[in-house]
């Protein structure tokens, strides 16, 4: 639900409004928005009022209404256009690529076609279908702008983008501590970023009433950025009810949800488990922003392939985002690599191939839950200062947070010669059964005799 403010001076005898007045303010009842201020603003972010009546009317009108169609491309929307055309006599001479004397496209045995900007049908389809249910309304109804991105990085960039360009002013919350790149990503699109409270060191897991009270603090129409699972770096997810509270205050304040899923089938081994937290959000009506990876849950880092999601209210809100997604790819890249999409969509679409690939995924989420339970036994058996792991084992995913801080993790490397990064994260991933115990000891080591 968007609402629609329609502020009036306070109430005298002569304050009526003309026609003239109204058609000057740019009155718009069609799409039950009101507006009298000329100044170009944010539609989400509150501004206050002082003398003045204020009502406020609510309507369903989609976040991403201000989003017009975008222009075709001048070249590849040529091609566009002699398509929907079904004259037997047409011809293209708009792209400059070689046909054939039947003018049909050459593929060369050395070489591929490329993609249309945004990427292969058939991995737009799977991707879209595995994060949000194949039976999903918003699938359906074709309410969700799909678009192929350059793994997680480039799809978070392509929103970014969006964001700067469409809702000027907006700014995105990130967790303290995120992933490092986020930060890069928002500042490279000129997108004003500030963090929320996320992790907190005295338990060594989520400061969850911190994180409700900055993302209620955030001017209304913020976006939010959210780990949908397995968070990064710190391992720690909310609880199915944490999500629920989340969802809640963010559907208040009028904010929109934006998802990095960058760890979906790895986290638990199910994807379906992975993306309940974005199912959520979806399936209470909220437009909702996703970013995918399959990095980590298909091994497919050099193939450098992902999705960015929008889901819109409408299908002509999706419609319009979708071709002004397209629109700023096409100066920043041009068009996605097509082998990872190929492998995706040839893996999702083949039941045999797809069933392998849940059972790889099971057994990798698998021996991550057997080394974290290892390790936790091992410190917990090792330490006799009766201090509480149970940490580790409330972490989920590829890395945990260690709580060692930046000189613990010093002597972690040149004592123990054990490598990780300086915030306290381990990769679980790097771990045997075999070296639970070492890794124990050093941790130990590190936490009670370095300050």
């Amino acid at each position: 639900m968007a609402s629609s403010v329609l502020s009036l001076p306070s109430a005298t005898p002569s304050a009526s409004l003309s026609s003239y007045e109204i058609n000057k303010g740019k009155l718009n009842l069609g799409n039950t928005s009101l507006c009298f201020n000329k100044e170009k603003t944010n539609p989400f972010i509150k501004t206050k009022s002082f003398g003045r009546i204020s009502m406020v009317l609510t309507s369903n009108v989609s976040r991403f209404e201000g989003i017009t169609m975008a222009p075709p491309d001048p070249i590849l929307g040529v091609s566009e256009a002699f398509k929907a055309d079904n004259h037997e006599l047409k011809l293209n001479l708009g792209v400059g690529a070689y046909r054939t004397e039947e003018l049909k496209p050459y593929v060369l045995n050395v070489v591929k076609k490329y993609l249309p900007i945004e990427g292969l049908a058939a991995f737009n389809k799977v991707t879209a279908e595995l994060l949000f249910g194949a039976d999903n309304p918003v699938i359906k109804k074709q309410r969700v702008a799909t678009v192929q991105g350059l793994s997680g990085t480039g799809s978070l960039r392509l929103a970014a983008a969006l964001i700067e360009r469409y809702f000027p002013g907006a700014k995105v919350l990130i967790s303290s501590p995120t992933w490092g790149n986020h930060k890069n990503i928002f500042n490279d699109a000129g997108v004003p970023w500030s963090e929320y409270r996320y992790y907190d060191p005295k338990t060594v897991g989520l400061d969850f009433e911190g994180m409700i009270a900055d993302i209620k603090a955030a001017s209304d129409g913020s976006f939010i950025l959210l780990h949908g699972c397995a968070h990064n770096p710190t391992g720690i997810d909310p609880t199915p009810e944490q999500w629920g509270i989340i969802a809640d205050v963010i559907q208040e304040k009028n904010h929109i949800p934006f998802f990095d899923i960058a760890y979906q089938g790895f986290a638990s081994g199910s994807l379906d488990a992975d993306a309940a937290s974005v199912r959520m959000f979806v399936a209470r009506g909220m437009e909702v922003i996703a970013a995918q990876s399959y990095s980590k849950n298909l091994g497919l880092y050099a193939e450098r392939i992902g999705a960015i999601n929008v889901v819109c209210s409408s299908p002509d809100a999706a419609g319009r985002v979708k071709s002004q997604l397209k629109r700023i790819a096409r100066p920043m890249y041009s068009n996605p690599p097509v082998h990872g999409a190929r492998i995706v969509a040839n893996i999702v679409g083949d039941s045999a191939l797809f069933k392998e690939w849940n059972a790889e995924m099971e057994m990798m989420a698998g021996r991550i839950k057997n080394v974290r339970h290892k390790l936790f036994d091992s410190l917990s058996s090792k330490d006799k200062s009766g201090k509480d792991w149970s940490f580790v084992l409330k972490q989920i995913g590829m890395f945990s947070f260690t709580g060692l801080n930046k000189v613990q993790c010093d002597n972690m490397t040149n004592k123990w010669h054990v490598y990780m990064t300086k915030d306290g994260r381990i990769s679980l991933a790097g771990l045997s059964l075999a070296k639970c115990e070492y890794l124990a000891d050093a941790i130990i080591d590190s936490y009670h005799n370095v300050s």
